[in-house]
């Protein structure tokens, strides 16, 4: 007979009573069902009880989540989430400290259920902790109990952090103000930066009772946990701040040398970096380049005199040509013309309408006049070798900068907000200080390089400049540490070696168009799918730890993922640690692979919709969710990299019988089918033996051999 739909089949655990097996009706009240178990104990006032998952996060079950119960779960019967609100309300008022020390700690680890929460804060629990931390009459163990319970009762959301008291900002502020030693510093920095993000009026408080020097102090430090804290409350002030309030920090950065500090302590520190941190380098350095995103949309004024005086300057430094006093108006128009053309300006009358164009607008003149400041003589000896060349090779400096002011905005995406999820930082801009103009430096002298090697004249500029983008994407990609080593592996990368890539991928091209190789391919693809299927599976199997990124933009919450070795089970569950894997037993929650619908990916996710316009380009490519039994459930991913997005999508499709269709699938395809190119050598009338030839015994003499001495 088969099982209804509405029906699974549950474990109730009891401490010291044998454990009931029933038939849950998900269509029953759960009122009714708890008297139905109680009455199975014999235990009275079934409302003072409630069931809970036995095993994991110990969620409470109420009307809104008891449809993710599934066949085989094990439940346990607890306190009701109010009667357990009611005793530890009444537990952290207690005279005796040992009594307040254990109910806080429970608190504080209960707290993370929404369901216990609400009854909690609907006591006024929340305003009892906000009072012990202004009195700061408890101990440091109760005080560290008490913070971590706060937030985890905040994080829900049910209570505005603008309700909090100007005392209690001030406290808090207290702790991240004392020594590094303190053991309530952590849950500080996590609270002020849940404030920071909250509201611009709490940014001002904050802002104000924090002591920079304090902060940056604990960036410092040897623990990486407090390392991490302080970064991301550093962050929040930079990104919720004004542009005034932003320069002053960054002021006190570069006063205190923060992105050296970085450089040596934490990007090549003995320990590894861990993702939360690299996120945060990442968001500095989006922040910090961003403070050019203004200059580079501002197009030239003409009417303003100071940049039309750096404009001659580069004109004048470059030909020193003789007094202009004593020319005539005409006659000096006709000079400045003539040498703004030799400069490479496509409009020589008037050079300033070359920079009208934004981007890079201004920062292209701004990158001009670096170069030629910094570094005179390789500017002059680059400007004067292109002007007096007669055969149309000459490079054009003005033109070129541009361009390449413009490519270097686009790499280093000077203008964009960062992601909340992005991790792609440079080490080399922790170690270089104004790193746009000395890679501009760097890089317009190798486009003058390329160009010679290229052989270049002015209908190829276009071509030279993919080139040059092709020469800079590649270095920076190995992220080189120092402006010195970006340098030696930029000029390594000439045009002859950017050639010979290009050559392959063209023979590779041209390869799959030849006719015996297109039939050799169609005839591998199945069994070369079929590898690439069993690996996707693998992966799963293997699992993978995802983040959940909240409104707070936190990602120190963390989930686990993957499927059972017989791929009839997806496991996963909340988790504390960083782990590479995590074994079945330990994950709670699962959803078997039959139940599975649907696989949706990008905008369609239902995590994306919820917040939409919110989340940016790089989010929705890494995000992807699964439907399950109807269509309003789901269980939903951001992948920590496109990579494993490629591999669980595919692994996803795989189970559900479709095709995969990711280009992580299409390249590796690509890869096996290449390898197997050696089955095409012409062997035509080669007898090809079923087992190795026998070695022939060596000769009875060799008196053929010559003795030349």
């Amino acid at each position: 007979m088969p099982q209804l739909v509405n029906i699974v089949k549950i474990a109730i655990q009891m401490p010291g009573a044998l454990p009931q097996l029933i038939q849950l009706d998900q269509k029953k009240p759960l009122s009714a069902v708890m008297k139905e178990v109680c009455d199975g104990w014999n235990l009275p006032g079934p409302e003072n009880y409630a069931l809970q998952y036995a095993d994991g996060v110990q969620t409470y079950i109420t009307e809104l989540n008891r449809l993710d119960i599934k066949n085989g779960y094990i439940l346990r019967l607890t306190k009701a989430p109010g009667r357990c609100a009611e005793d530890l309300f009444r537990g952290i008022q207690s005279s005796d400290s040992g009594v307040r020390c254990d109910s806080l700690k429970e608190l504080a680890s209960v707290s993370t259920d929404v369901t216990f929460a609400q009854e909690f804060i609907s006591r006024d629990g929340h305003l009892v902790l906000v009072k012990i931390v202004e009195e700061s009459s408890e101990s440091n163990v109760i005080m560290t109990h008490t913070l971590t319970a706060f937030m985890e009762l905040m994080d829900h959301g049910i209570v505005s952090w603008e309700n909090l008291s100007s005392t209690f900002i001030k406290k808090i502020a207290g702790y991240v103000n004392a020594k590094p030693t303190d053991a309530s510093i952590q849950q500080s920095l996590d609270i002020l930066e849940s404030m920071v993000l909250s509201s611009f009026g709490l940014f001002l408080q904050v802002k104000q009772e924090v002591t920079m020097e304090r902060l940056i102090a604990h960036l410092q430090v040897t623990n990486q946990q407090i390392q991490t804290k302080a970064m991301a409350l550093l962050m929040a002030l930079l990104q919720t701040a004004g542009e005034s309030d932003r320069q002053e920090i960054f002021a006190f950065m570069n006063k205190k040398n923060l992105r050296q500090y970085i450089y040596k302590n934490i990007i090549h520190s003995s320990g590894s970096l861990q993702d939360e941190m690299a996120h945060y380098l990442y968001v500095l350095q989006s922040l910090t380049l961003n403070h050019l995103e203004n200059r580079m949309m501002a197009p030239m004024d003409f009417y303003n005199q100071d940049q039309r005086d750096v404009l001659h300057y580069l004109r004048q430094l470059a030909f020193e040509s003789e007094s202009e006093s004593s020319l005539s108006n005409e006659r000096r128009r006709s000079l400045c013309a003539k040498e703004f053309k030799k400069l490479g300006f496509s409009n020589n009358s008037n050079p300033g309408q070359d920079l009208v164009r934004t981007p890079p607008g201004l920062l292209a003149l701004d990158t001009m006049y670096y170069f030629a400041k910094r570094y005179p003589d390789a500017y002059s000896r680059f400007v004067l070798e292109n002007s007096s060349r007669e055969d149309k090779h000459e490079c054009p400096f003005a033109r070129s900068s541009i361009q390449l002011t413009l490519i270097l905005c686009e790499i280093l995406r000077i203008g964009e907000a960062p992601s909340e999820t992005g991790s792609d930082y440079h080490p080399i801009f922790f170690n270089q200080d104004r790193l746009l103009e000395e890679l501009f430096c760097v890089c317009i002298q190798l486009l003058n390089k390329t160009w010679k090697e290229m052989r270049a004249t002015q209908e190829d500029f276009d071509k030279v400049m993919q080139v040059v983008r092709e020469q800079i994407t590649r270095t920076l990609s190995s992220k080189p540490t120092s402006l010195e080593l970006f340098k030696n592996k930029v000029n390594a990368l000439n045009y002859s070696e950017i050639l010979k890539l290009r050559q392959t991928e063209r023979l590779h091209q041209e390869e799959t168009l030849l006719r015996p190789c297109w039939e050799l391919k169609e005839r591998l693809k199945p069994e070369l799918l079929e590898l690439i299927r069993q690996q996707r599976l693998n992966r799963l199997c293997q699992g993978t730890m995802f983040r959940k990124i909240s409104s707070r933009r936190r990602q120190d919450k963390r989930w686990f993922c993957r499927l059972s070795p017989n791929h009839k089970m997806l496991h996963y569950g909340d988790v504390d640690d960083d782990v590479d894997n995590l074994a079945i037993e330990t994950l709670q929650e699962k959803i078997p692979v039959a139940d599975i619908k649907g696989l949706l990916t990008g905008k369609d996710c239902p995590h994306m919709k919820e917040h939409k316009g919110k989340q940016n380009k790089e989010v929705l490519d890494l995000a992807f969710s699964i439907t399950y039994d109807v269509e309003e459930y789901s269980l939903n991913f951001i992948a920590p990299s496109r990579t494993d997005f490629c591999l669980w999508t595919d692994g996803l499709s795989v189970l559900l019988g479709r095709e995969m269709s990711s280009e992580s699938m299409h390249s590796e395809l690509e890869i096996l089918l290449s390898m197997e190119k050696l089955r095409l050598l012409d062997l035509e009338n080669v007898p090809i033996p079923d087992s190795a030839p026998l070695v022939p015994k060596p000769p009875s003499n060799f008196n053929f051999c010559y003795d030349f001495s």
